[in-house]
């Protein structure tokens, strides 16, 4: 079975994939930072019959990447490393001027720095593959400006070049920047609080990513919405 990593995958979006791609009898590893939560979405998991292996930590802890990479080595390889774990820099968002420069550089830190060291870690499996994939959750806030989403979305920036790059020096891979559009989530309850208006559900954005693997388009950056349309 391939077999896929999936950082804070304990809800939102992470959870909703990785029920996607157990539901096709992909064998998974789990990161998150709460580990009640794992665990009970790993149990959920494991009623598909595929093997689910759930290990709570920081995805900025060099040995807790490593301890994944491994996990997934155990259960035959690493075919898609999904890098979902994302921090805000501010919750709620706030203006530059005021946005925390610790916070800033928390998001650098979990939204491009792990993401690069787990993509490191993972890449001689990764390349063992036949259809080694690294998908990186972006942002429309990486493209567009929006006030009080500038720390935020300059780590997501940064991580879409990141995937750009990775994808041209290793044109063996599919290396896909997505962005899933709005949705409704924890990060952005947080990000913004007093936003009530209503949000499409996590899973009603994952069959865009199903088609990329299902397609394997090439290395690029790519809109859920775009993809959901058909086009």
């Amino acid at each position: 079975m391939p077999v896929a990593i999936i950082t804070g995958a304990s809800k939102g979006l992470g959870r909703a994939l990785a029920e996607a791609l157990a539901a096709r009898g992909w064998d998974l590893v789990l990161d998150a930072r709460t580990a009640e939560v794992l665990k009970e979405t790993a149990a959920a998991l494991a009623g598909h019959g595929t093997r689910v292996t759930a290990l709570p930590g920081d995805v900025t802890d060099p040995a807790h990447r490593s301890e994944l990479v491994a996990a997934a080595w155990q259960l035959g390889g690493v075919d898609l490393l999904v890098n979902n774990a994302s921090a805000l820099g501010a919750e709620p968002l706030a203006r530059l001027e005021g946005l925390p420069l610790d916070g800033l550089r928390r998001a650098l830190e979990v939204n491009v720095v792990a993401a690069l060291g787990l993509v490191k870690e993972a890449l001689p499996l990764l390349r063992a593959s036949e259809t080694g994939t690294v998908i990186t959750v972006s942002s429309d806030a990486a493209a567009e400006a929006y006030e009080t989403w500038g720390g935020y979305g300059a780590s997501k920036a940064a991580l879409d070049h990141l995937a750009a790059v990775l994808g041209e020096e290793e044109p063996r891979l599919r290396v896909w920047a997505v962005d899933p559009g709005d949705m409704a989530t924890d990060l952005y309850a947080a990000a913004v609080p007093d936003d009530g208006d209503p949000r499409p559900e996590p899973a009603s954005v994952v069959p865009a990513f199903l088609r990329l693997l299902d397609e394997r388009p090439a290395s690029g950056r790519y809109g859920a919405p775009s993809l959901l349309e058909g086009r």
